[in-house]
């Protein structure tokens, strides 16, 4: 999904910084039309990350740990690698902040164990969690981060249908990657109120503009804080 993005944000004439641990995955960032830094997040310090940062409008968390991974790996990375970043972001005077997180997520909320859940899925679920409730804290402060929540249905590789739904809360399904970037590309332009928000996607009708347009304008019109 990343790599969607990056095409998409190119394209469209931003410059983009691309953080990757792989040493092999450099080639792939450059040629989606990226800048490649190689950081491995769950090793390097804050300040370390703050200094590929200086000077960039935003910032998206869209790592993972990856299927096979255990549950220390959800933890490491799903949420203190997110962490991590905003704390770099914060350094580098870097305001606006989105969170690429999971549907499902309010599951495990105040301990819950979903039934049917495995449990490094579970460990991945409170993992993303975590890392939300961390960033929309700091949202909430003055002068804290404009943060963006995104929950994604399911991904798929599926070609993109520019159609999706994308509401404060929406009912279970799937949607591609490269729809998931779209709705990220769109958000990057429309910063989080403070107190940021939180939106669910999933594969719908509505043209992507469109659906982001309501989406935000749902938000301000909404009560506020980090349900918008």
């Amino acid at each position: 999904m990343a790599r969607f993005l990056t095409r998409a944000l190119a394209e469209r004439g931003d410059r983009v910084t691309g953080l990757v641990r792989n040493p092999d995955h450099v080639a792939d960032v450059t040629a989606d039309g990226a800048r490649a830094v190689l950081a491995d997040l769950e090793s390097a310090t804050a300040d370390e990350v703050a200094e590929q940062l200086r000077g960039v409008d935003a910032v998206v968390f869209a790592a993972g740990a990856g299927p096979g991974s255990g549950a220390a790996r959800k933890d490491s990375v799903d949420r203190a690698a997110a962490v991590l970043l905003a704390d770099a972001a914060q350094r580098a005077g870097v305001r606006d902040y989105l969170l690429v997180s999971s549907f499902g997520v309010d599951a495990v909320r105040d301990g819950a164990v979903p039934e049917g859940v495995d449990e490094v899925f579970v460990a991945y679920l409170r993992a993303k969690l975590a890392a939300e409730e961390e960033l929309l804290a700091r949202a909430s402060a003055p002068d804290g981060l404009r943060v963006t929540v995104l929950r994604p249905g399911g991904l798929t590789d599926d070609a993109p249908t520019g159609r999706v739904r994308l509401e404060r809360s929406v009912e279970r399904g799937s949607v591609p990657r490269a729809d998931v970037a779209a709705v990220c590309a769109a958000l990057l332009e429309r910063p989080a109120p403070p107190g940021g928000r939180v939106l669910e996607l999933v594969g719908g009708e509505d043209a992507v503009p469109d659906a982001v347009a309501r989406a935000v304008e749902a938000g301000r019109a909404g009560s506020g804080g980090a349900t918008d």
